[in-house]
């Protein structure tokens, strides 16, 4: 079939979870798309948001918990694409950053299937904006390092090398961190990185439920569990979490920004 016998498939950035910080061009297709296809991070108010004669398809995952195979959501796409001309494939945050949003685009490519990318506003950079903390700042860091924390720890040749994060950026934020962040504190440690470093963890960032902590590394773990946090979170380490960073030039105006009720 050539790609004129497709509709089209759009990879959509749903965002952290807060229905406004959606894109323009996302709600457009939202509201005109003839079959949808959502991750489990995806908020009822955005997926109320399609039209009710939208054909819907969950696929969401979950650690331990893989609802539907990978291969089996690519074929599904591929699918819709013969028999809707907007195929909208909803994930969280941004298609492209831990979403296998490149992987979705292969395959349909492959099968003749247009594909356009409308970009998501991320986790890792709305939640910490959303409890005040800069991922960047003049007086506390010049770089940010966004990594996945999901890798296996016991696997032959793991691609994060934490040891050597500790020394190569001034900030790191962790997706999918929580079910390894006892490892991965000992190798940050392990790596130089000093275990007084500010850290902090935010769970459910940007929507009504969120919370989070601030603690030294060292006292992460051990906070994280006395407290009950659990997934989605994001954890942050570098000095922009430290209050005193934010303080050392004067602000202009308060910048944390409130979640609706």
């Amino acid at each position: 079939m050539s790609s004129l016998d497709f509709g089209t498939v759009y990879l959509v950035g749903a965002g952290p979870g807060d229905p406004d910080l959606l894109t323009l061009k996302a709600y457009r297709l939202l509201r005109q798309c003839g079959a949808l296809v959502h991750d489990a991070l995806v908020p009822k108010e955005v997926l109320e948001l399609v039209p009710e004669s939208c054909e819907r398809h969950f696929v969401g995952k979950r650690r331990e918990r893989h609802w539907v195979p990978q291969s089996k959501t690519n074929e599904l796409l591929v699918e819709l694409a013969q028999s809707h001309s907007c195929v909208v494939r909803l994930k969280g945050g941004d298609p492209f950053l831990f979403g296998r949003g490149g992987e979705e685009a292969a395959y349909l490519q492959s099968h003749g299937v247009s594909v356009e990318v409308v970009p998501g506003i991320t986790a890792g950079m709305a939640a910490p904006a959303y409890v005040g903390i800069p991922l960047t700042h003049r007086c506390g860091g010049s770089s940010v390092t966004f990594v996945t924390g999901h890798e296996k720890i016991d696997k032959q040749r793991p691609s994060v090398n934490w040891k050597d994060l500790a020394s190569a950026s001034d900030s790191l934020v962790i997706y999918m961190g929580l079910h390894n962040l006892a490892y991965i504190v000992e190798e940050l440690i392990a790596g130089g990185l000093d275990p007084a470093t500010s850290a902090a963890i935010i769970q459910q960032g940007t929507v009504v439920g969120q919370r989070y902590l601030k603690a030294p590394l060292e006292q992460l773990v051990q906070r994280v569990q006395s407290e009950g946090f659990a997934a989605p979170s994001i954890v942050i380490v570098g000095a922009v979490v430290d209050e005193q960073v934010a303080e050392c030039a004067p602000q202009p105006a308060e910048v944390v920004m409130p979640i609706k009720s």
